[in-house]
């Protein structure tokens, strides 16, 4: 086991062994300097800690509606969730903003993280500091990773817009399904039909 109280030694650059999913879970509560609650929004991206910029209120209205919109229509099977990490790989530890997993695994409190397999949908709301993120880097690797179905949602001057995509199993790629103004109605993972205008505010 990696010691993680050593790999702070050389911050803010990565220790030399670099980080791994596994260390995510082993940070401490304070930064390198001290700082109270440093490592609380961070995720593991190619190896490198991504810190999660503050959150605007767009961003937190969409991902509480659409939680709650998936959940009040999910099967028994399948739980929605709100950023929750997803172990992708040995370096790769994403934080999507809404995810879908089996309910079995959901019903685990002391879970910090889920598996590709466990995951039906996962969800990402772009930000000006994510566009690279959420829009290429993520998206890529959720589709090697087997995850069947990812949403984007796009800030159209205050109105959630979602891009679906639906995992091509050939190409291991994802293949654009339909882009969503107003109201997003899909036959999967389930059958989803969302008011987007009228998410709570």
């Amino acid at each position: 086991m990696t010691d993680v109280t050593s790999a702070l030694d050389y911050w803010p650059a990565p220790p030399p062994w670099g980080w791994t999913a596994d260390d995510l879970d082993r940070l401490p509560p304070e930064g390198p300097n001290g700082e109270p609650d440093f490592f609380k929004h961070v995720e593991l991206i190619d190896g490198a800690l991504v810190f999660m910029s503050p959150q605007k209120r767009f961003h937190e209205r969409v991902l509480f509606g659409l939680r709650v919109a998936l959940n009040a229509q999910a099967p028994d099977s399948v739980t929605a969730m709100m950023q929750m990490d997803v172990k992708l790989g040995h370096r790769m530890r994403p934080c999507p903003d809404v995810l879908v997993v089996d309910t079995a695994a959901a019903a685990d409190d002391d879970r910090t993280y889920y598996t590709p397999d466990e995951v039906h949908l996962v969800v990402e709301v772009v930000s000006p500091e994510s566009e690279e993120r959420d829009r290429k880097t993520k998206q890529a690797r959720y589709a090697e990773a087997g995850i069947a179905h990812l949403w984007r949602v796009e800030n159209n001057d205050g109105k959630p817009v979602v891009y679906t995509y639906e995992l091509d199993p050939a190409t291991r790629a994802y293949a654009l399904t339909g882009i969503h103004h107003g109201r997003l109605t899909v036959p999967v993972p389930f059958p989803v039909d969302v008011d987007l205008d009228g998410l709570p505010r």
